[in-house]
């Protein structure tokens, strides 16, 4: 049965035991994301120095064609744009997290070093350990993130943890970390070097099936416990102490959304390398679009995939006869965002 108002749909069993509200404006922001995001698949898919014509992709990716459609459609354009997706919707849904519980705009984990933390773990097992495959880098990232969210939470903590501090002692610990990278790239041979910088700006090139299903693995996994937190994250905004005064077990709150919010950034970075602002901008987008109160994370997995799906095209087409590492993009787009928000931020004395 559903019940209809001016601002909501309420979807309830027949039994009336479950019942879920579907704000009107959240459903259609949602609605015209995903048509965005089928959007910017077909041209990804039609986009290559290879033409393809719209009606041959349909047919490669019903397994009809020639064999270099099917390879260029299903093996190479599929799973790029398919991977810029998920990392996307990864990235944001942590941001999203991270925002809420820093109450924060500017909280994310990439400004406040969990990403810089994963980076460092995954570069210890490739340029250390020798070992580049996705399960060595994934276990260095998620154990060099973790082990990153730890300090700073323990740093951070003084009588409880605010939002502001942890910021601050994520920022100084991340500049710490850029400099342990760069002794990391020192200590490399040229090549390795070489490498691991285009790695670390963020690039989608030459992603594959094994990516795709390791982020999907990870999002089934992960998504629900974030999506689990929504409640407990906007009752969270109000400050601990009335969040305390709620009855909301503040400090599990606050780690069980640490652990899901590494866990989410980690995967993105084994897959696509740190790729900046994402995190920080597509959470905002998507509060503003929404128009919500607390964390919209679907409408922030959403707005996040299509950001980055439409930066990898972009840097795929800017320069005829290259292409762009899709961290490039995001670093130009994300720096104006970020200058901008900061303003907004000063003009409200808050920054």
């Amino acid at each position: 049965m559903t019940v209809t108002s001016s601002t909501q749909w309420t979807v309830r069993s027949r039994s009336g035991r479950i019942s879920v509200r579907l704000h009107r404006r959240t459903v259609w922001v949602a609605v015209v994301l995903v048509v965005l995001c089928c959007a910017v698949v077909l041209a990804s898919l039609l986009s290559g120095n290879y033409p393809i014509t719209m009606p041959d992709v349909f047919r490669a990716l019903g397994g009809h064609g020639t064999l270099q459609q099917r390879y260029f459609v299903n093996d190479v354009r599929l799973p790029r744009v398919l991977v810029a997706l998920l990392v996307g919707a990864a990235l944001a849904v942590s941001g999203a997290i991270f925002q809420s519980l820093s109450a924060n705009p500017l909280g994310s984990p990439d400004i406040v070093g969990f990403n810089n933390g994963a980076a460092a773990g995954a570069l210890v097992s490739i340029l250390l350990l020798k070992d580049s495959s996705l399960a060595s880098t994934g276990v260095g990232a998620i154990a060099g993130g973790g082990a990153v969210a730890v300090l700073i939470y323990l740093l951070s903590y003084r009588g409880g943890v605010r939002g502001y501090r942890l910021i601050l002692v994520g920022v100084g610990v991340s500049a710490l970390l850029s400099a342990g990278i760069a002794y990391l790239l020192s200590r490399a041979n040229l090549n390795e070097m070489l490498n691991a910088q285009i790695w670390l700006v963020g690039s989608l090139n030459g992603r594959s099936w094994e990516h795709v299903w390791i982020l999907l693995a990870v999002l089934v996994v992960v998504l629900p416990s974030a999506f689990l937190l929504s409640k407990p994250l906007l009752t969270l905004e109000l400050g601990p102490d009335s969040a305390t005064s709620l009855g909301l077990p503040v400090g599990a709150v606050r780690r069980r959304a640490i652990t899901v919010s590494v866990v989410l950034s980690a995967a993105a970075i084994v897959c696509a390398g740190p790729i900046s602002f994402v995190a920080l901008a597509a959470p905002q987008v998507a509060k503003r679009l929404a128009r919500s109160v607390g964390p919209s994370l679907s409408i922030s997995a959403l707005s996040g995939g299509f950001l980055l799906a439409f930066a990898d095209l972009v840097a795929q087409r800017l320069i005829p006869g290259s292409q762009l590492p899709v961290g490039v993009t995001t670093l130009v787009l994300g720096g104006l965002y970020l200058g901008w928000l900061l303003s907004g931020e000063m003009r409200r004395g808050r920054a």
